[in-house]
């Protein structure tokens, strides 16, 4: 007799009775867990302590990782987005056209089995929870919602954040969670990549009683995990073409003029946008960092006061909706591709020694309106390298130039430079004068 899988509604329906009427029989090895979880969030236990004991490396590991980043084991994860953050993520998602498999695949037969589907985003934010009614307030108790924060940094170990941080399927059953108020649940998660690049998108997961933790429901989230990839080949397979690629998209960022991101159409012919500070400061954030940023790291090189995590990631959804999705991944953020600018110009030619060429890439201060403090930073720090470019050289020709840019009329230095230097004219060494003269005047 052939071999036949059994569906979702059976494997979840068995997972959900084993969760009421097998307890008794698997309370002993969580006992055990729960105590070795107790002394160790007390500081009562050392780590030759936790290799003798039953709990799992994988698991000893979480916990040692969610107590370095401070998470609090009597505490819930962070507050959820506000909706309107939560919808822009959810739009620009790339696993929302894989929402109706999911609920084909899992949700609809976890409506009344007491279990609770969860798909997050490759950061740990909860995208969309659904499935038994009634488990999903008893979630709600736990902030277990669309929008909150389940990262392993965020609300310590568990399936769907640990799972991502680890980049591998991985289930967490009961005590080993490491906040106290998730040990009545156990839940089975499993990572989903981008079919093509191979970056993590996300997580699927499965949570509800201690049967969920078992290998029938890894199987059954596994197969759902590959379904989703396999739909995504299928619509990147079907989807009409994209523009070109990051390798021939620009960023315009310096001088007076707004900043503008352009790549070229299937046709090969420009197409323009205009960015909002906030996008344009990010894109040069990026280009600066081709290792990739956190989201953290970026709301602390954006402003280092006042913004949020949450923010950033709705900024990010707002960024791949004007310039698309292909060019910036996730987790951390970074650039596909080298993007060009006429920043990038500038740095270019002073690294090859070409003055001219780095004054003709110069049309002004980079982001001269951005008030964040790390583009302030790259603002000073490249009009700096050009000006000391100018004035090691000691060409006039670029020393006049220089001069005639924003950044050079109150440079006094520069001016003196000028007045004093063997090849000026009479006229360039009078104008040179009356310049220091009203500098010296502005300044008392």
């Amino acid at each position: 007799m052939p071999c036949q899988w059994p569906d979702a509604g059976s494997v979840i329906a068995v997972a959900a009775s084993r969760s009421v009427g097998n307890r008794g029989s698997t309370r002993a090895l969580p006992a055990k867990v729960r105590a070795v979880h107790d002394l160790f969030v007390e500081g009562q236990v050392d780590a030759d302590y936790l290799d003798s004991t039953p709990v799992r490396r994988v698991v000893v590991e979480s916990w040692q990782r969610s107590l370095a980043t401070g998470v609090d084991p009597d505490l819930g994860t962070r507050a959820a987005a506000a909706a309107a953050a939560l919808t822009e993520l959810r739009k620009t998602h790339p696993l929302a056209p894989t929402l109706p498999l999911i609920r084909r695949l899992l949700v609809e037969d976890a409506v009344d089995a007491g279990v609770v589907v969860a798909i997050t985003a490759a950061d740990g934010t909860l995208l969309w929870v659904e499935g038994d009614p009634g488990a999903c307030r008893k979630a709600e108790a736990m902030n277990f919602v669309p929008g909150s924060d389940w990262s392993e940094q965020a609300a310590g170990t568990n399936a769907p954040g640990t799972a991502l941080a680890l980049d591998r399927e991985l289930q967490i059953l009961g005590s080993e969670h490491f906040s106290r108020i998730v040990h009545p649940w156990s839940c089975t998660a499993v990572p989903v990549h981008d079919p093509a690049t191979g970056l993590l998108l996300g997580a699927i997961d499965l949570t509800g009683g201690s049967a969920v933790a078992s290998p029938q429901t890894l199987a059954l989230v596994r197969a759902t995990a590959v379904a989703v990839e396999n739909q995504l080949a299928l619509l990147r397979l079907t989807e009409p073409a994209r523009p070109a690629g990051a390798e021939g998209a620009r960023l315009t960022v310096l001088g007076a003029d707004r900043p503008r991101w352009q790549v070229a159409d299937a046709d090969g012919r420009p197409q323009s946008s205009v960015l909002t500070g906030r996008h344009a400061d990010i894109l040069v954030l990026l280009i600066r960092h081709p290792e990739g940023l956190s989201a953290d790291h970026l709301a602390m090189l954006l402003d280092d006061k006042d913004l949020d995590v949450v923010t950033v990631r709705a900024e990010m959804s707002r960024l791949r909706r004007v310039i698309g999705n292909s060019y910036i991944a996730s987790r951390p953020y970074r650039l596909l591709a080298p993007v060009a600018s006429d920043m990038g110009d500038v740095y270019d030619a002073l690294q090859a020694g070409n003055v001219s060429a780095a004054l003709d890439a110069y049309s002004g201060a980079l982001l001269a309106q951005s008030v964040s403090p790390a583009i302030a930073r790259l603002r000073t720090e490249l009009s700096a390298s050009l000006r000391g470019a100018v004035l090691a050289g000691g060409g006039l020709v670029q020393l006049r130039r220089w001069l005639a840019l924003p950044d050079g009329r109150d440079d006094r230095h520069g001016w003196r430079i000028l007045h004093d230097h063997p090849q000026a004219d009479p006229v360039a060494r009078a104008q040179a004068r009356g310049h220091l003269a009203g500098i010296d005047s502005e300044l008392g």
